[in-house]
């Protein structure tokens, strides 16, 4: 058969799509499978029983990687990766990961239902907690050799949750560290992700062509105190870490806004002790995130965000402690995968637009050890992370037949 007429089982794939959105399902739509869970469990082993259904080929990596795979005759030839992960945020939606995963199988399915055989192994994976519940894109930067042992103890997710969630999983700290695969070996890797954002939307456009991915430094600052009695100790003779980390909030807000426009900066929580009515917190511990699209520009705001909360912690007489944990360097994508991806787009008559990612996937790690490309699918609204995420289904359709003949260009031309 001709290639280039070669489309998606579009019937099956929304089936599939359907029945993963019911594992962890909330009652306002979403999903809840952070990593590691019970839901999160279930999804991979139900990903597993899709896989042997399709009479594809199964493997789990020692960083608890879930792939299924179609093999070449060639066992020398080099593995195109497709994939993203199954994994969500706490109370998430439906399509975050999951299209990416599920466009990268039907890719698979749908080759050899045709009787295709291709000259390269097509792999289509799951990372393990790409959105970092315990450490963001771990699976992936395991996959790039890009995992320390000094990774594994600063966690955003806390040291004990990592141990205690690869226990359930039947994972080791050391399987981490010993994923990495070799360069020659992997031909690339594509991903389909919806946007989450609205620029495609207003764009007009239906393929986002994803030209870099943002970097992402995570923190832990503690404020430190000293508790008091909160009705008779006057309020200028208190050490209140809460003000100081107050004040650091609304400052770092302020500094980004006004020195670093085409950035952004996040506190996602903040936890005050001994935290009751009628004590002046002694410890303030909130979580800082900034982000930025060139490795200068990350270096900068990072200097600056912990200087001011150095000085905030000056200003109200307290101590401060930092932590880092987490760090994701900014990535390019491969300009030849963005090439394929225009012409795979064109050739079925949809509209494209360049973009970069203001959110982090896994296609960062896998851009260090391979070519790495990325579309965008519109997001409704521009809402993700939330129950409330949502992509009409013809454009997740149109996301997994650009990545189908993506495929079939890279494998025959």
């Amino acid at each position: 058969m001709n290639p280039s007429t070669l489309r998606i089982n579009a019937e099956r794939f929304k089936t599939n799509f359907e029945a993963l959105s019911k594992i962890g399902a909330t009652p306002d739509g979403g999903v809840h499978r952070p990593t590691f869970s019970q839901a999160h469990l279930q999804v991979r082993a139900w990903f597993r029983e899709l896989a042997a259904e399709a009479g594809l080929e199964f493997n789990i990596d020692s960083a608890g990687n879930h792939s299924a795979l179609l093999q070449c005759a060639d066992p020398e030839a080099p593995t195109l990766l497709l994939g993203s992960h199954l994994d969500s945020v706490t109370n998430g939606g439906r399509f975050d990961g999951a299209i990416g995963v599920l466009s990268a199988l039907e890719v698979l399915q749908t080759i050899k239902d045709a009787g295709l055989y291709l000259p390269i192994h097509l792999e289509a994976i799951d990372f393990t907690d790409e959105e970092g519940t315990l450490f963001g894109l771990m699976g992936s930067a395991a996959v790039a050799g890009k995992l320390t042992p000094q990774d594994l103890l600063g966690l955003r997710g806390g040291r004990n949750a990592l141990l205690s969630g690869l226990s359930r999983a039947g994972l080791t700290e050391e399987g981490l560290l010993m994923a990495k695969r070799q360069s020659h070996q992997t031909l690339g890797y594509l991903e389909v992700h919806i946007e989450q954002g609205s620029r495609l939307i207003e764009a007009g456009a239906d393929i986002g062509l994803v030209t870099s991915i943002v970097g992402t430094n995570s923190y832990r600052l503690t404020f430190l105190g000293r508790a008091d009695h909160a009705g008779t100790t006057p309020m200028d003779a208190r050490l209140d870490a809460g003000q100081g980390a107050s004040a650091f909030t609304l400052a770092a807000r302020q500094q980004v806004m006004r020195n670093y426009p085409q950035c952004v900066v996040n506190i996602g929580s903040m936890t005050l002790e001994p935290g009751a009515f009628n004590i002046v917190p002694e410890r303030a511990c909130l979580s800082l995130e900034f982000r930025a699209h060139d490795e200068d520009t990350l270096d900068q705001l990072e200097r600056a965000l912990l200087e001011l909360a150095e000085k905030e912690a000056q200003r109200f007489n307290l101590g401060l402690d930092i932590e880092s944990v987490g760090a994701h360097q900014p990535a390019l994508m491969s300009q030849q995968i963005q090439d394929v991806f225009h012409r795979a787009a064109k050739s079925l008559n949809l509209k494209t637009v360049p973009l970069a990612s203001f959110a982090g996937h896994d296609a960062q790690s896998m851009a260090s050890i391979c070519p790495a490309g990325m579309i965008f699918i519109p997001s409704v609204d521009g809402a993700s992370h939330s129950p409330r995420e949502y992509t009409e289904w013809q454009d997740c359709v149109n996301g997994a037949s650009v990545l189908l003949h993506a495929v079939l260009s890279m494998a025959i031309g």
